[in-house]
């Protein structure tokens, strides 16, 4: 649905302009999670990423109104809002910038009713506790817990919430307590428009070294098709030749074809050939 910017307040007109005029001015325009960043960290993130990006954090309604002005697939950077959003700008690509960004998160415990990222997994094994309520706080949480040598055991590994599920209080209050940090707290990239496109997170967060192994397959498999169909490129020209060669001679000794390079190699192969007959002949009679 439109917004009507006509009537803002001078102060918000203000804010919406600015806005607007970072956009004109940097490569990159992104939103990012705030969430759940506390303001010491959020302060250091800003002096990692100082000369590289900047963050701007202002009203929703105000980045949405500076992007429908600005019209065009801009726009569509304002369908990612959330109440937690904030505005960066930057003249890197999105992938170098996601991989910043990711950089900047710290695992902290989890709050109760926070999404959990991915399963959250308790080991089995000793704890430090010594035996009294835990066991019990250990229990109520789905946590198998008994006190073995004085100590309280975890008995069996145990999955504990799945990815995508709340994170109950009670759970909250025991992870805590056994210090499991499920938590990413950083700067998430929630879109970004770079270069006429939108990029989101699934799209910008690749596997480096997977991705550089498909690269190093893809290039032994070229160098063997060109090699084996002979198709010669600067870089397998060498290989062959030195493949051609060698099965020329190959071919030659094997077909008898008198040539001074492979005469020495014909007459040694008439001659185990002469020795394995006559060991025939002699084993025979």
């Amino acid at each position: 649905m439109a917004l009507y910017t006509h009537h803002l307040p001078a102060w918000k007109r203000k804010e919406v302009e600015e806005i607007k005029e970072s956009a004109g001015k940097f490569a990159l325009v992104g939103l990012v999670d705030m969430y759940g960043i506390p303001a010491s960290q959020l302060q250091q993130i800003r002096r990692s990423l100082k000369g590289t990006a900047e963050i701007r954090m202002t009203r929703n309604t105000l980045i949405e109104h500076a992007f429908q002005e600005k019209g065009g697939d801009m726009a569509k950077v304002a369908e990612h809002l959330s109440g937690h959003s904030a505005l960066i700008f930057s003249n890197v690509n999105p992938f170098r910038l996601f991989k910043m960004l990711e950089k900047t998160k710290t695992k902290m415990a989890a709050k109760p009713g926070e999404i959990a990222p991915e399963d959250i997994v308790v080991a089995k094994g000793p704890t430090s506790f010594k035996p009294g309520p835990i066991v019990g706080e250990l229990q109520q949480a789905g946590i198998p817990a008994a006190i073995e040598a004085g100590k309280v055991k975890i008995k069996d590994t145990k999955t504990v919430v799945r990815k995508g599920e709340a994170i109950s209080a009670k759970l909250a209050d025991v992870l805590s307590k056994l210090d499991v940090k499920p938590m990413d707290v950083g700067l998430a990239l929630q879109v970004a428009y770079y270069d006429g496109d939108l990029y989101q997170p699934s799209v910008l967060a690749i596997d480096e070294e997977a991705i550089l192994a498909q690269i190093s397959l893809a290039a032994s498999q070229a160098f063997n098709l060109s090699v084996n169909a002979v198709i010669p490129t600067t870089e397998t020209i060498g290989v062959i030749i030195t493949k051609a060669a060698s099965e020329a001679r190959g071919l030659a000794i094997e077909a008898d074809i008198y040539e001074k390079d492979v005469i020495d190699a014909i007459i040694g192969k008439a001659q185990r050939q002469s020795k394995a007959l006559q060991g025939m002949v002699e084993g025979k009679y």
